[in-house]
């Protein structure tokens, strides 16, 4: 495959791997916040477990803000591959944005008020991004095994 040369093209690849990251870098800033997200999180997960303490609710609101990490991550790995399929080497392509947008994505959270930045949360995003690139990979491998 070549490179896509056109500039619809190119818009119609990076456009929304372009919106997809300022959607990731406006959730790290306030609105992202546990605060914010509890607004709407909170009162589903009461509604969903009705007999839940607090504490256990807090939790639940824990696991759902990481395992947006997973799948915001995993979003963003879709739309590079989906943006650099014209390569061959789009998972190095793939994979160096997600570690590039991870770490600014946690630098712009350490400025924050509410500590949330870690390295941790590199981790995790880097797990979502390199999931669904993973999974990626293998369908394409599969497809080219049975041409």
């Amino acid at each position: 495959m070549k490179f896509k040369t056109g500039r619809r093209e190119a818009f119609i690849a990076y456009a929304p791997l372009f919106l997809w990251i300022g959607v990731i870098f406006y959730m790290s800033s306030g609105a992202g916040s546990f605060e914010h997200t509890s607004r709407f999180i909170g009162p589903l997960l009461a509604f969903l477990f009705p007999d839940a303490s607090v504490e256990t609710l807090a939790l639940y609101h824990a696991f759902v803000r990481k395992f947006a990490h997973l799948a915001a991550y995993a979003i963003l790995a879709l739309l590079a591959y989906r943006a650099f399929r014209g390569s061959r080497f789009w998972p190095i392509f793939t994979l160096g944005l997600v570690i590039i947008v991870a770490v600014l994505d946690e630098i712009n959270q350490s400025f924050n008020s509410s500590p949330t930045g870690t390295a941790l949360d590199v981790l995790l995003d880097l797990t979502g991004g390199a999931t669904a690139a993973a999974i990626v990979w293998i369908v394409l491998r599969q497809k080219s095994i049975r041409a």
